[in-house]
């Protein structure tokens, strides 16, 4: 076996499907070592967990031989990628924060390789303010987050915060060990997110755009080896790590900040980008009886897909574009490929039904030149590695480094 995973086992009851996922892993020729923490023994047995991974189990941190064999910076080491599988809401916290009281946790504290996690708890502990600002912090330090997924719980709630299923962790590992460095010495651009564009100090035209797949795709492309670039208009989504970031307002300064990045070998423009802004924007807060207030004069915004796409030999030689549509979004999106003169554009459904803006879940409609590739729904973290992947096939190994 080539690629080797350490899986930390924490304590739910999502740890019955480690011996699934260590089998799936296997069968994809990647190796397991585990670490199970005193509540996932609970849930599944050491000597199962061994025997399907041919490897010891680690436990104790305070063990003589097992620190005398494979001492916990070692072992933390040892891996290519650590899993944890599933993370709770308790190990999430004391990752967040930095806390090593056991084996896992210190294990998590001294690697120095890739790390994912596959959250598992009840609904209302994944929602909680708490839990939400540790995923938040955690993202932004480059861990990647499988799922959770939306499903029957083994307390008898249904809701977001089940273990992804087997099957689903091993695809990502899998796809992590073999996309890792597909894109190295490719520079890409990528807009995100809304633009805010003001009418006067207090107010401003805006969408519903949250910036989830824009800012999922910059991750999806960093961690593909790609120097990636990401233009992101205002949203509270944490910065990818790995990403530079261009924090903007406005669709001018996004403009701007696009050029400035260029040469790039890849651009995608996933922003929302207002199509208009305020002729005039007032020097103080209008009120209800200025004339000004009640009639508002708009003029278009640059368009930004289509001045990258027609940006000469500065041109990224692959540029994507969007386009969220409520209706007619084949054809809408098809239209807008060939006005802009982009290569594919991605179109998507945002009409309030699909929950789409400001969701986590996307249904995408790839349209290029060679036709519509249409995806099932999936997470936006998903579509964005996918679109990474096709990205990857598309342009092969880099000719040359842009200087």
């Amino acid at each position: 076996m080539g690629n080797r995973v350490l899986l930390i086992v924490s304590g739910g009851i999502a740890a019955v499907k480690c011996p699934d996922l260590i089998r799936r892993l296997a069968a994809r020729g990647i190796a397991t070592r585990c670490i199970v923490t005193r509540g996932g023994a609970e849930f599944v047995t050491p000597l199962s967990l061994a025997a399907l991974s041919g490897d010891k189990v680690y436990t104790d941190l305070f063990s003589l031989t097992d620190e005398a064999a494979m001492g916990h910076i070692e072992l933390s080491r040892s891996a290519d990628l650590v899993l944890v599988a599933p993370a709770t809401a308790d190990i999430l916290a004391k990752m967040t924060h930095g806390i090593a009281g056991d084996l896992a946790t210190t294990a998590l504290l001294a690697t120095d390789k890739p790390v994912m996690v596959a959250p598992a708890m009840n609904v209302r502990m994944w929602e909680h303010a708490a839990t939400q600002s540790n995923i938040r912090a955690l993202k932004a330090r480059g861990i990647h987050v499988i799922g959770p997924a939306e499903g029957d719980m083994a307390c008898g709630e249904t809701g977001m915060g089940r273990m992804s299923e087997p099957a689903d962790i091993a695809d990502t590992v899998e796809n992590y060990f073999q996309n890792s460095g597909r894109l190295l010495g490719r520079r890409a651009l990528v807009t995100s997110g809304p633009t805010f564009e003001p009418i006067d100090p207090v107010r401003y035209i805006a969408n519903r755009s949250s910036g989830k797949q824009g800012h999922a795709i910059a991750e999806a492309l960093a961690r593909f080896g790609a120097t990636t670039t990401l233009v992101s208009g205002p949203t509270r989504q944490p910065d990818p790590a790995g990403v530079h970031v261009i924090h903007v307002e406005t669709a001018a300064a996004m403009l701007a900040a696009c050029e400035s990045a260029l040469p790039a070998d890849i651009a995608v423009c996933a922003a929302a980008v207002s199509d208009w802004r305020a002729a005039d924007i007032a020097p103080g807060k209008l009120k209800k009886n200025d004339a000004a207030a009640t009639t508002l004069t708009l003029v278009e915004n640059p368009d930004i897909l289509a001045t990258l796409a027609g940006a000469g030999n500065r041109r990224p030689g692959l540029v994507i574009g969007f386009a969220a549509e409520t209706d007619n979004v084949l054809s809408y999106g098809s239209a807008k490929r060939d006005a802009k003169g982009c290569d594919w554009i991605v179109a998507n459904d945002v009409s309030a039904a699909t929950g789409t803006f400001g969701g986590d879940d996307n249904t995408v409609h790839l349209i290029s030149a060679d036709g519509t590739d249409s995806w099932p729904k999936m997470s936006k973290m998903a579509v964005a590695e996918r679109l990474a992947m096709r990205i990857a096939d598309h342009l092969g190994a880099p000719e040359r480094t842009l200087q």
